[in-house]
């Protein structure tokens, strides 16, 4: 190994093997799922070029947020080591520059070489592969393929100079393809990358300036959409935003860095994200003191089964986000436990917490008041803490949001509210139902069904817009018949329970009625055991961002 290129690692991680190439005296670039296994684990590093720099314990400090399958964008890690070393990191080419180029060698660590072998590949023009990867091919029909050991390793130009890291390798020893993360795609996940990467025409004072913004940002968990500030910074007529959004605040200004020609791109964002974090705290809300922590579950856009899942923590006017992924369906509720629990850490002590799901309009009959606390703690979150709805549709229009503070302002100088009853039965027309909520300035409304037994009802009183819905999830799945049913039975119930109680205040009487339903003799039989209850006031929650990124991982 010659002198300007040892900064080739190898890294371990239980069983697993893999590579890494040095990119500063204590940082190691390699690929998620090398260390996919590091909670169980230790992280070990070790440098073939120096003996002595064998098997150095080092961290997951920089996530690209893979989440297992091959085909997940972001497989990146970046890992701290426990000591710096003094070895001559890499050096990186411009974006681009392996197009065209004969030759791409990579340094790996396959079965049964622990020092390691070299393979000669080159990337092949074109597109990248899903906006996400280069296809490597071998330069011959003999040499070594791309196997397990070569994920993490740098793909480096004749003179040392790194174009991407091979990310994705055949799995077999007949089989000479593979895939590579261009640096330009890399920086999305690690934003201080684009500091060692040549950028044409970025000067380095802009870049350095827009990272530590960044690093800001993500210190004071300001809430913001990467989405809306990438459109910002290139215009109207710069590039599209890329399909399913950007996973943080640091892959929408990495890809401004690495793949917006135009070089004032990158002064407009730094320049927005300043606005925002200088800009002065929300005024604190007049309504009662909720602190809401706020999880906003959305369409990725990546599929059927893929959604974006945000948990947010409120506190004196401000929105500090704690986590946000883009997870399958089947993966929400242990991140959202995990994520609840991480934002209380945001609160003041003597917070009175509002767990308050943002959901699409079709999912509010989700049963996320019966989600466990934790894995456990099988306490159901609607039994621990008052838990309510929101629409998204409805917490993210102006116009609505306007509508709500003004009939919210009303029903603070009641009291109470009476419950207008929805029940089965009725042949009221859906502009009929809105118009009388309408009229009798309706603050609480009660369904004796769940949405999508009669979607344009309950769409009446969502739109209308009044502030608080109630009704049974597993309720009358067909409203239009007539005579008394379980429905009724519910909302006579309901009507008994918030008699007397200020709207402000139902988040905390229904999680009194889910504890009783849950503690009752015959829980199932229980008229509360499915409670769900929509409860939306602006004055709560600060203004929301243009709009929820959708994380590509």
């Amino acid at each position: 190994m010659t002198g300007d290129t040892v900064w080739h690692a190898r890294v371990e991680c239980g069983s697993e093997v893999g590579a890494g190439f040095l990119v500063s005296g204590r940082h190691v670039l390699t690929c998620a799922h090398v260390v996919r296994r590091r909670e169980l684990s230790p992280v070990v590093v070790s440098f073939p070029a120096d003996r002595e720099l064998t098997g150095i314990p080092a961290t997951v400090t920089v996530h690209g947020g893979w989440q297992g399958g091959p085909t997940d964008p972001g497989d990146l890690a970046v890992l701290e080591l426990e000591r710096e070393v003094a070895l001559a990191p890499a050096e990186f080419a411009a974006p681009g520059e392996d197009q065209g180029n004969p030759e791409l060698i990579v340094y790996g660590f396959p079965e049964g070489y622990d020092e390691g072998m070299l393979a000669s590949y080159r990337a092949l023009p074109g597109p990248l592969i899903h906006g996400e990867w280069a296809q490597l091919e071998a330069t011959t029909a003999h040499g070594q393929p791309l196997e397990p050991g070569f994920s993490g390793a740098a793909a480096a130009l004749a003179d040392g100079r790194v174009v991407g890291m091979v990310s994705a390798v055949a799995g077999g020893r007949d089989v000479r393809v593979g895939r590579m993360l261009p640096t330009q795609v890399m920086v999305r996940y690690w934003p201080e990358l684009c500091e060692m990467v040549p950028a044409s025409g970025q000067p380095p004072e802009a870049l350095r300036r827009l990272n530590a913004l960044v690093r800001r940002a993500d210190a004071e968990a300001v809430d913001c959409s990467p989405d809306r500030l990438y459109v910002d910074a290139v215009g109207p007529f710069g590039p599209p935003l890329p399909e399913g959004g950007f996973a943080s605040l640091g892959a929408a200004a990495g890809y401004v860095v690495g793949e917006v020609p135009d070089t004032e791109a990158v002064t407009r964002f730094a320049d927005r994200l300043r606005e925002l974090l200088d800009a002065p705290p929300a005024p604190r809300a007049t309504a009662p003191g909720w602190s809401p922590i706020l999880v906003e579950i959305d369409h990725s856009g990546a599929g059927p089964d893929q959604v974006t899942v945000e948990v947010s923590a409120c506190r004196d006017g401000r929105r500090r986000r704690v986590e946000s992924r883009r997870l399958p369906r089947g993966a929400v509720r242990e991140f959202v436990q995990l994520g609840v629990d991480a934002a209380f850490d945001h609160l003041a002590p003597d917070a009175r917490e509002l767990l308050a799901f943002v959901l699409p309009r079709e999912w509010l009959n989700e049963p996320v008041a019966h989600w466990e606390c934790g894995p456990e703690d099988s306490t159901p979150l609607g039994c621990a803490h008052p838990v309510v709805v929101m629409d998204r549709s409805r917490y993210r229009s102006g116009r609505l949001r306007h509508q709500l503070t003004k009939n919210w302002q009303r029903l603070d100088a009641r009291t109470a509210a009476p419950l207008h009853r929805v029940d089965c039965g009725g042949h009221e027309r859906p502009a009929g139902l809105r118009k009388r909520l309408r009229d009798e300035g309706a603050g609480l409304a009660g369904f004796s069904y769940p949405p999508d037994a009669a979607r344009p009802h309950f769409e009446a009183g969502l739109n209308t817009p009044v502030p608080v819905l109630l009704w049974p999830r597993t309720g009358c799945a067909a409203p239009g018949h007539d005579g008394p049913c379980a429905g009724t039975a519910f909302l006579d119930g309901l009507a008994d329970a918030v008699t007397g109680v200020p709207p402000a205040e139902l988040p905390r009487r229904v999680m009194e009625l889910r504890e009783t339903a849950e503690a009752d003799d015959d829980p199932d039989g229980h008229w509360a055991k499915d409670v769900q209850l929509l409860w939306d006031d602006p004055r709560c929650f600060p203004q929301p961002a243009a709009g929820l990124h959708s994380p590509v991982h």
